[in-house]
């Protein structure tokens, strides 16, 4: 289990070493519009769990909706403080 800082770190590297095949790496070149395109996706299916389905089901949701924004995050340069401080 992994906090969002946690998290932040772990992609913080894959960037930096940029492993072959991670899908990190990939996202973050695609660039904003493909990882908001993925963020509006991740969103949505977070409303459905929310709707429709368990709580485990809506906490993975969520997890992947944590994940893309933290890709959107890295590809404008954006670190947890910069957004903590509107928390």
């Amino acid at each position: 289990m992994k906090s969002f800082d946690e998290l932040w770190l772990e992609l913080s590297q894959r960037l930096i070493d940029r492993p072959e095949g991670s899908g990190t790496v990939a996202a973050v070149d695609a660039g904003v519009h493909s990882i908001g395109k993925k963020i509006i996706e991740e969103a949505g299916e977070v409303w459905i769990a929310a709707e429709y389905q368990s709580n485990e089901e809506l906490a993975e949701e969520i997890s992947q909706l944590i994940y893309h924004l933290q890709t959107l995050m890295l590809a404008r340069g954006i670190a947890p403080a910069d957004i903590y401080r509107y928390l």
